[in-house]
């Protein structure tokens, strides 16, 4: 990647953002969907000198456009004050998730559903990442703000991506997926009555989302198939998880569990990766205390331990 280039790229995005949130009387987000589409042509602002020749004259990859845009989400993240489950997944963590999934599937073509696909930062990070498979991916997310953003960014980007706007605690009617990812939205679920419909479902108090989303994106895996959630560290011995292991017993197998760096995360927001695989249960879990995401000793320490241990 040239650096340079995508310095100068997020300079003019920048630019370009905060014209049009004077110019609309909008917010960052909003700003930037309408800078994607001004650049795809869909959109245009004669009033405005919005440079869009300039960025295509730095014909940036789609790697390149990926940083790009991650440095904007994360602008628009400080400025708009959003809420922890509106922040995209770092690229350390991406790059973690895009070598399991190089590890635990070795064939050409790869179906993906990612349930709270949010700003999409997670989707471009794997699809731009992974280029030896023909992915399929699409994202389920319920906030129409989060939909129409991923959908401009894919559309620059031009990736294989695809977003519905789908409450995905809900069942849906879809072909059976190779992989789940998620990068779970944290807190609890507010209807009571669509909760109810889950073996997960709390008798004393509203359930978990985070819960309901395993439970649900589990049943659209293939057989054997994994998911890949990034989930709170104390998922297994928080409130409710009587539950959530009795539906494991059940349903699926805890493959690995990886505990992410401390520093990385605000005290209240620790987080690790938990791999399942649905299928009966079997061997017991690979575990991995990955103190660092940049320490390459450490990092590969972690990636001898997990090709030996899943493949």
């Amino acid at each position: 990647m040239n650096m340079e280039k995508i310095e100068k790229a997020f300079g003019i995005v920048l630019s370009h953002v905060h014209a049009l949130e004077s110019h609309l009387a909008t917010h960052f987000y909003e700003a930037l969907i309408e800078q994607n589409a001004s650049y795809t042509g869909n959109n245009a602002f004669p009033d405005l000198a919005l440079d869009q020749e300039a960025l295509r004259d730095l014909h940036l990859t789609k790697q390149e456009w990926q940083k790009v845009y991650q440095f904007a989400l994360i602008k628009g993240a400080k400025e708009m004050h959003l809420q922890v489950n509106h922040q995209l997944t770092p690229d350390a963590i991406g790059y973690i998730v895009n070598f399991m999934i190089e590890t635990l599937y070795t064939a050409p073509e790869l179906s993906i559903l990612e349930l709270g696909s949010g700003t999409g930062n997670l989707a471009e990070t794997i699809l731009t990442g992974i280029q030896d498979k023909t992915i399929a991916y699409t994202g389920f997310e319920v906030d129409d703000l989060m939909i129409d953003l991923a959908a401009s960014i894919a559309d620059v980007m031009q990736t294989n991506a695809k977003f519905l706007q789908i409450d995905a605690v809900r069942p849906q009617v879809i072909d059976p997926v190779d992989l789940l990812v998620s990068d779970l939205p944290i807190g609890y679920y507010p209807d009571d009555a669509i909760a109810s419909r889950s073996i997960l479902a709390s008798q004393v108090e509203h359930t978990y989302a985070h819960h309901l989303l395993m439970a649900q994106g589990v049943k659209y895996l293939k057989s054997d198939a994994y998911a890949i959630f990034i989930a709170p560290s104390n998922l297994l011995s928080s409130d409710q998880s009587d539950l959530l292991k009795s539906w494991l017993k059940d349903y699926a197998r805890v493959a690995a569990v990886i505990t992410l760096p401390e520093d990385i995360f605000t005290a209240n927001n620790q987080k690790a990766i938990f791999i399942l695989q649905k299928c009966a249960q079997g061997k017991a879990p690979f575990v991995f205390p990955l103190v660092s995401l940049t320490d390459p000793l450490v990092v590969k320490a972690f990636m001898e331990q997990f090709r030996l241990n899943m493949v």
